[in-house]
């Protein structure tokens, strides 16, 4: 463990001042974390990337015929009216 020290609890910056490369690589983390708070400690992990695993859900769904559509498709004014179908 490496002491470090948060160097103003009066705003709402995070910054602690500690060689914070040595202990990304130490934990085998990006350079992009999140940080959150649980009692008695601050827990800092890799940024959960958007739609991180939906491909492979979408996959898995579809193997398994769960992927169809819930409502009937309906439509709109511009399909009736202004759209060309050919």
């Amino acid at each position: 463990m490496i002491p470090a020290t948060c160097p103003d609890r009066s705003t709402d910056e995070v910054g602690l001042r500690e060689d914070k490369r040595h202990l990304l690589d130490q934990a085998q983390l990006p350079d992009e974390v999140e940080l959150h708070a649980e009692p008695g400690r601050l827990v800092v992990q890799a940024t959960r990337r958007p739609r991180t695993g939906w491909a492979e859900a979408a996959r898995a769904m579809s193997e398994a015929r769960h992927d169809g559509l819930l409502d009937e498709p309906t439509g709109t004014r511009f399909d009736r009216k202004e759209w060309d179908w050919r």
